[in-house]
Parts: C-alpha cells; structure tokens; sequence
C-alpha cells in the first residue's frame, strides 16, 4: 500500500510563491510516474506537471516558467515550487503516484492512469 500526504499549500498574494511537498510512504516500485494535479470547485481535476522515475519533467502551457516539479529520492518526497503565482492557480493539488515501467511515457496527465493520491492541499492565491 502506498501513502501520499501533501503540505504547503495556503493563500498568497498574485506573484507570490510556494512550495508543495507530497511525502511518499508505504510499498514502491523503482519504475514510476509521479505527478501533481489541481481541482478547481467545479472544474475537473487536471494535471500540471509530472516527473518520471529517471527525472524527466513535464509541464502544461499554463504553468511552464512558473512552476518546477522536483523529487528527493532519498527522502521519498515529490515537490511542487510554484513561482509567480496567479489568481487563476487558485485550486486543491494533488500527488499522484503510479508504478508503470513505461513512467511518464504511458501515465502522462491522464487521471485514470494514477492509482495512488493524496488527500490534497489547498492554494489559493488572491489580493
């Protein structure tokens, strides 16, 4: 069983920044895709970044230059540092974790294709 718990979420101001962790505990497998999500009320959850197992990133249009997604392998923990932000970025994230030989390549930012989530942490960004 796979445990993923968030922090660092909050309210900022726009320009404001911060950063997310996404603590990993429980079985694990050497080959994975890890990546984090947010939800906006009402709107479906959609990816914003992901990292692979050998370190490759990705990031949606919307967030690229702004955000940068990172992993401490011997502390098990996924990062999130958001720069820059904009009222927009205003949703609950989430990590989701999935164990995939392919990685990245096959989960993308494809909900359906994480079976391991953490409860998610709220951002919100507003003057």
């Amino acid at each position: 069983q796979v445990q993923l718990v968030e922090s660092g979420g909050g309210s900022v101001q726009p320009g404001g920044s911060l950063r997310l962790s996404c603590a990993v505990s429980g079985y694990t497998s050497s080959r994975y895709c890890m990546a984090w999500f947010r939800q906006a009320p009402g709107m479906e959850r959609v990816g914003v970044a992901t990292i692979d197992s050998d370190g490759s990133t990705s990031y949606v249009e919307s967030v690229k230059g702004r955000f940068t997604i990172s992993q401490d392998s011997a502390k098990n923990t996924l990062y999130l540092q958001m720069n820059s932000l904009k009222p927009e970025d205003t949703a609950m994230y989430y990590c989701a974790r999935v164990h995939m030989v392919l990685g990245c390549r096959w989960a993308g930012t494809l909900v359906y294709r994480y079976n391991h989530w953490g409860q998610g942490t709220q951002v919100t960004v507003s003057s």
